[in-house]
């Protein structure tokens, strides 16, 4: 078995993204509170401005940095000697944290509209997002009940694998679009008519768009890296429900209890249940949610 982040192919570079993504992630929510305290009106929950400045940064921190993080926890090398059934939790959690804080957001954005008497749902920022949290929601709950809880079945899971995964990726490309299409709305909406002009406001929240951009982009790059994906080796119970047993295991307690059972046959019978657990994982080693 593969164990230890030193045995992991191209280890120094995949540390470099990694402290490089953290770092442009939590420059990203300091950016954002800087605006919000520093141009705008600051937080608060009394219908007014400083409500509406909620959503940015809960967008920010947990639709975006706290959902980038849970992307590529199975990719974090000092991982592969915890259990995965430990790391399917620690991903769970972190994306409904990322969950929750979106909820909020958006909570916060209706109630200033509606105490402002600002329509909702008119534009394509607002059409989007409410989709990709939608989509969010049902990718949260389909993977708790299919890869959390131990009801699913092996070939379920071998097969929704491969959607999940690119359900998470396409979800997180579309928020921090998203999240580039409200803070420019934004920023037209209060700045006009001097947006046009670069004020000091644009062009710092402009950069805050691109940080957004970055850490969007080395996220996906690590969990696109096949080499970088956690040891077969450490996954060959991956798809087992919760405290079930493998084929293999299952086989081998059938044929002992058979009188006429041999030795050999029963080894066989093991190791070809085995690799049948390999290739099911190998359809959908890592959990993106």
């Amino acid at each position: 078995a593969v164990h230890g982040s030193q045995k992991m192919e191209d280890y120094g570079r995949f540390l470099a993204l990694l402290v490089s993504a953290l770092l442009v992630g939590f420059v990203s929510v300091i950016f954002c509170l800087v605006w919000v305290f520093h141009y705008r009106e600051g937080l608060s929950w009394d219908g007014r401005a400083g409500e509406f400045n909620w959503h940015p940064v809960l967008i920010v921190t947990g639709f975006v940095f706290i959902q980038g993080i849970a992307i590529i926890v199975y990719r974090l090398p000092w991982t592969w000697k915890c259990s995965k059934l430990l790391m399917k939790f620690i991903h769970a959690g972190l994306n409904t944290i990322a969950m929750i804080l979106a909820i909020v957001s958006l909570v916060a954005v209706f109630e200033f509209h509606n105490t402002s008497n600002i329509p909702n749902m008119y534009s394509l920022h607002s059409w989007i997002g409410l989709a990709a949290v939608i989509f969010y929601s049902l990718q949260l709950f389909l993977g708790f009940a299919v890869f959390l809880l131990p009801f699913a079945p092996l070939p379920l899971r071998a097969a929704l694998m491969p959607i999940h995964v690119y359900s998470g990726l396409t979800i997180f490309a579309t928020v921090i679009a998203t999240a580039l299409m409200g803070i420019t709305e934004k920023l037209i909406f209060s700045s006009k008519p001097s947006y046009s002009k670069s004020p000091p406001e644009a062009t710092f929240v402009n950069c805050l768009g691109l940080l957004l951009v970055v850490f969007g982009a080395l996220i996906l790059w690590m969990a696109s890296r096949p080499h970088w994906k956690r040891p077969q080796e450490e996954n060959a119970k991956v798809l087992l429900p919760i405290g079930g047993t493998s084929e293999g295991t299952e086989a081998e307690s059938t044929m002992t209890d058979g009188s006429n059972a041999n030795k050999s046959e029963l080894k066989i019978s093991s190791e070809a249940a085995r690799r049948q657990n390999l290739k099911l994982d190998e359809a959908g080693q890592r959990s993106t949610m």
